[in-house]
């Protein structure tokens, strides 16, 4: 165990910093698992209105750095043929 007060407080604030990436990156999966199964199911008004909400997520994950910009840019754009193939 750390006995600097520094290192207490590192530790501190990488458990925070640790529980709220984890909290957001479920929040993405669930968004994302919630536009797969539109797209699976063909409802194409369903994965219409979770298609803007999921894209707004995974580029504020980005912006967090709790997802790297091209593994974002990939999630979306393979959500976006998926949608289109819809159409």
């Amino acid at each position: 165990m750390a006995s600097h007060k520094s290192a207490l407080k590192r530790i501190k604030q990488t458990a925070k910093r640790t529980a709220g990436n984890r909290a957001h990156t479920t929040k993405l999966r669930h968004q994302m698992r919630k536009l797969r199964t539109a797209l699976d199911s063909k409802d194409k008004a369903a994965a219409q209105a979770l298609l803007s909400p999921t894209f707004a997520l995974i580029d504020h994950s980005v912006h967090k750095g709790v997802l790297h910009a091209n593994t974002a840019a990939r999630y979306k754009s393979r959500l976006n043929l998926r949608f289109n193939a819809l159409s």
